[in-house]
């Protein structure tokens, strides 16, 4: 009867363990301003896999993306500390360009360097999406051809 007992309270030890991971998944966002400070604070904390959860996924997010997290991790490690003991600041006005599209102007309290955000509602989800912010890559302008030619 011991022996029962013993197995059943190891049994439920392990399994107890198996439930308790450490692969938590990111926090769902609430709202604009939610998306856009959980994106942010991942990518200040150089959590860029973390980061990508709160993003649209596309190539040219994820390019975009890789090259924020190359420049960071080549960054000195002052830097990096300082952007991680850094606090977000949110910079009025949140420009909300319709019910699903808002942009945020934010600068962290390490560099105080104003920077934009585009947040995007998909589904019930808000999303940063690092493209829209890029208009060469999004809207390309046409290519004017040449009227006058100064080499005679």
């Amino acid at each position: 009867m011991k022996w029962m007992n013993a197995a059943s309270l190891l049994f439920l030890l392990l399994s107890a363990a198996a439930c308790n991971t450490n692969d938590k998944a990111p926090a769902a966002s609430e709202n604009n301003i939610d998306a856009a400070r959980n994106f942010i604070r991942a990518a200040l904390d150089g959590k860029f896999n973390e980061a990508r959860e709160y993003m649209i996924q596309d190539s040219l997010n994820n390019n975009l993306l890789d090259l924020a997290e190359r420049s960071y991790k080549n960054s000195s490690q002052d830097t990096r500390d300082g952007y991680r003991a850094s606090s977000i600041r949110f910079h009025p006005p949140i420009v909300n360009l319709n019910d699903s599209t808002s942009v945020i102007i934010y600068s962290n309290s390490y560099k105080n360097d104003p920077d934009t955000l585009r947040v995007i509602r998909v589904g019930a989800e808000w999303r940063v999406d690092l493209k829209s912010l890029y208009p060469a890559m999004t809207d390309p302008a046409p290519i004017q051809p040449i009227t006058t030619d100064s080499i005679k």
